[in-house]
């Protein structure tokens, strides 16, 4: 289980060479860029696993299709149901832990645990919380919205996953 998970997102792609190298081997690169399509697509996600493989960065697919050859899937339950590889699924309350348990994850990417600039005005679950819904989770749970490593040294989970405080 990768102890520090770095999504990809349009607002860090400029970063991400640097925070790959930076990555401790065995941490995972979740490849997104939903921005992208087609082609563009492929291109930015064949340059990344390149790199990631290379520093020792598992390749985890968030709506990729299964010839791009990833070490896992990302996505809600159902995104990452019968999928093979790592699967490390959304979740948002223990409802969703629950269903991601049910779908067969190996982990749940618990969110937002702080503000965070990707959902501007969204509520937090806070830390508390956060930490209550995690020690209820029969699965790993790696906390995501706002993680800095500072705030993950903090609690007693999983892993930590950011966009930001990774790059």
């Amino acid at each position: 289980m990768p102890r520090c998970v770095l999504l990809t997102d349009a607002r860090n792609d400029a970063g991400l060479a640097r925070a790959i190298r930076r990555l401790p081997r065995g941490s995972a690169l979740v490849f997104r860029h939903y921005h992208l399509s087609g082609p563009a697509r492929r291109r930015r996600f064949e340059c990344l696993r390149k790199l990631a493989r290379g520093c020792g960065v598992l390749v985890i697919g968030a709506r990729v299709p299964e010839s791009w050859h990833v070490d896992g899937v990302y996505g809600a339950a159902g995104e990452v149901a019968g999928k093979p590889g790592l699967r490390l699924a959304t979740a948002h309350s223990l409802r969703e832990i629950g269903m991601a348990a049910r779908a067969g994850a190996d982990a749940v990417l618990l969110s937002p645990v702080f503000a965070t600039r990707s959902h501007p005005g969204a509520s937090a679950l806070g830390p508390v919380r956060f930490l209550m819904l995690a020690r209820l989770s029969p699965l790993p749970v790696i906390a995501l919205g706002g993680m800095t490593q500072a705030r993950a040294a903090q609690l007693a989970v999983a892993g930590w996953a950011a966009i930001d405080g990774l790059v």
